[in-house]
């Protein structure tokens, strides 16, 4: 069992004695770190194809995410966590590349909690993830999981500012998910949680078909982003699951750096934005 499937089982477990919500609850200090080591190819390969990539030149930026999740697992199941990780809830993510990553340099990750918040719908940790080569800060990120749960009255902070109408972004391609999209992401990334995997599966959980991974389409969306990706500091918002296998719309308009994915009836999945020196505006 792969230590990400070894975090999954044990999330199953811990869950159940796990309550969000608690007004006293700390996150664990520590940090958890993979030494430096090379990134392999043939599993970088089958990430760059099925998410859109160049399978050549430098790194993927979403890729020090994917290398840095097990990590992040283990720390969100272990017991110092305050927050059960079944039915956790990725909100957004933001990503600062601090310059191109070579495929043939070694990674050393590291992984934190960095702060609990209250949410509208609940409570939201952000996890933190470094990337460094020979001790040199090359790219983080800073990811938001909700854990829904009914706030006390009172407790409810305001709704957060709108972000730019993805309606109105202009559409550039249109892409044909199939149906298998979770289990063939899955195999490269480890991430094989039930509820991207099976129709049957994600029917536990609440969902009527499996789901797309929202971590493919932010990566399959700053694929065809490019170069402006890798360069610049991104954030992106996810908004609602993609149903397996679906036809979604890839939306951008570069003067605004803003992209979006949209599916039927105009249902917007994810809004994103590309923060150029200068510029404040975020999705």
């Amino acid at each position: 069992m792969t230590s990400l499937s070894a975090s999954l089982v044990r999330g199953a477990v811990t869950s159940p004695f796990k309550r969000a919500g608690q007004p006293d609850a700390t996150l664990p200090p520590g940090r958890l770190t993979r030494p430096g080591s090379p990134v392999a190819p043939g599993p970088l390969a089958a990430y760059a194809r099925i998410c859109g990539f160049a399978e050549s030149g430098p790194l993927p930026v979403t890729y020090p995410h994917v290398l840095a999740f097990p990590l992040t697992m283990r720390l969100m199941t272990g017991r110092a966590f305050p927050l059960p990780v079944l039915g956790l809830v990725h909100t957004w993510i933001e990503i600062t590349p601090h310059r191109a990553v070579r495929v043939d340099e070694p990674l050393e990750l590291t992984v934190y909690a960095r702060e609990l918040t209250s949410h509208r719908r609940g409570t939201e940790v952000t996890m933190a993830t470094e990337a460094r080569v020979d001790g040199e800060l090359v790219w983080e990120s800073r990811s938001g999981y909700l854990s829904r749960h009914r706030q006390p009255a009172g407790d409810t902070p305001p709704p957060l500012p709108a972000p730019p109408a993805a309606e109105e972004l202009p559409a550039v391609t249109e892409w044909r998910l199939p149906g298998d999209l979770g289990r063939r992401y899955g195999a490269v990334s480890g991430d094989r949680n039930p509820i991207h995997l099976h129709p049957l599966t994600a029917r536990l959980f609440g969902f009527p078909r499996a789901i797309a991974h929202g971590m493919w389409t932010v990566a399959r969306c700053l694929a065809e982003v490019g170069e402006a990706a890798e360069l610049h500091p991104v954030r992106a918002e996810f908004k609602a699951p993609v149903l397996l296998p679906a036809t979604v719309t890839y939306a951008a308009d570069p003067a605004r750096n803003a992209f979006a994915l949209r599916g039927a009836e105009g249902r917007v999945h994810l809004v994103g934005a590309v923060t150029r020196p200068g510029q404040v505006d975020t999705p």
